[in-house]
Formats: structure tokens, sequence, C-alpha cells
């Protein structure tokens, strides 16, 4: 189903939606999503970049870093 079947299909939900409690929900989704899309990146200054990167090397070479696995299993349990 292409993006715009879908946008259709969710604009016909919300025009035959009763129920105040969930279209509130959807609203909230909606604005939480613009906000979001209007919060610019700072950039980085070369120095600051530069500081990270050892700061995650050290990281790893302590051991302070997880595998892809256990991210996996970490996030099931979201």
């Amino acid at each position: 189903m292409d993006l715009q079947t879908r946008k259709l299909n969710a604009i016909e939900y919300l025009i035959n939606l009763n129920d105040e409690s969930l279209f509130k929900i959807v609203e909230a989704t909606i604005d939480s999503t613009k906000s979001q899309k209007n919060i610019k990146a700072k950039s980085l200054t070369k120095k600051q970049l530069v500081y990270r990167a050892k700061l995650s090397n050290q990281d790893y070479l302590s051991g302070k870093y997880k595998t892809q696995e256990q991210l996996e299993l970490e996030s099931k349990n979201w």
C-alpha cells in the first residue's frame, strides 16, 4: 500500500472516530512530532568532536559498551 493510500485511510478513520480520548492521543502525537521537527541540531566544533571521539575510544577500551545482541535483547523489554 502506497503512502498516499495510507494517508487517505488515516483521514477516513479520523473522520469516523467518535472516541474523544483516543482523538486526544492522536492530537498529542501529532503535536509532539511537529515540535520534534522544529528542534534544530546544534553543530559541534572540531574540538568537541575530537573530545567525544577520544571519550568513546576510552569507553570501548575499558569495556563500557554494549553489543548489538545486548541492545536487541534490551529493546525487547521496552
